[in-house]
């Protein structure tokens, strides 16, 4: 319980001050929901699972400040949550090794249009990192609904797919935001489609453990 009042005060700040313009108070704030996320998962069954789940937890931490810093430090962002993927993806392949043929060709189809778009617009000298990105969190993807259907707990395999797909909504939101079309609404999308994405990943870890989750 603790760690869920931790989570809700942080996420609540954060919102007031993306709706107040505060930049200091957001950059203090935002990795308050993840790290909260990172000591409940410290619950969790050890496990490799875990032990790489953790691992995406705290680059994610990592980039969430760097995103948030003031200047543009997106490239650096980028880098660290590019590592947090590698991490969920090496979680995922810790418990399921199956080729899974139609969530690879659903990871590389979308992953495919989103990169078009993007690029179709212009990335300039973020074109290779983006196409790098993309391909990790794509790889990502695939690997979290691989596990969809087999052996793996159903309840640690839909959570992790689900909070897989909000994390690759969440990215693309940033893309087209940046990149293609700027909306007001953008920070909010992304920030709660993440901080989903980032529960349902976390949650994933709890599938043999009879604790609740917050």
């Amino acid at each position: 319980m603790g760690w869920l009042i931790l989570a809700l005060m942080g996420a609540v700040t954060f919102l007031y001050g993306l709706s107040t313009h505060a930049a200091l108070l957001c950059l203090l704030v935002k990795p308050l929901p993840v790290l909260a996320l990172l000591g409940w998962l410290h619950d969790a069954p050890a496990s490799n699972y875990r032990r790489w789940i953790s691992l995406g937890l705290i680059f994610s931490l990592i980039g969430d400040v760097l995103l948030a810093w003031p200047g543009d430090l997106f490239v650096f962002g980028l880098g660290a949550f590019l590592v947090a993927h590698l991490a969920y993806l090496k979680a995922y392949l810790s418990d399921c090794r199956r080729l899974a043929l139609l969530p690879l060709m659903l990871a590389i189809a979308l992953g495919a249009v989103l990169l078009g778009i993007l690029i179709s617009h212009g990335l300039g000298p973020l074109l290779v990192p983006v196409i790098v990105y993309g391909t990790a969190i794509s790889a990502m993807l695939w690997r979290a609904l691989a596990r969809l259907g087999s052996s793996v707990p159903q309840r640690s395999a839909l959570l992790a797919a689900a909070g897989a797909v909000a994390f690759v909504f969440s990215d693309s939101v940033i893309g087209i935001n940046r990149f293609v079309a700027p909306f007001n609404a953008a920070p909010y999308v992304i920030i709660l489609s993440y901080w989903l994405g980032q529960w349902g990943i976390t949650a994933s870890a709890f599938s043999q453990s009879k604790r609740a989750t917050p």
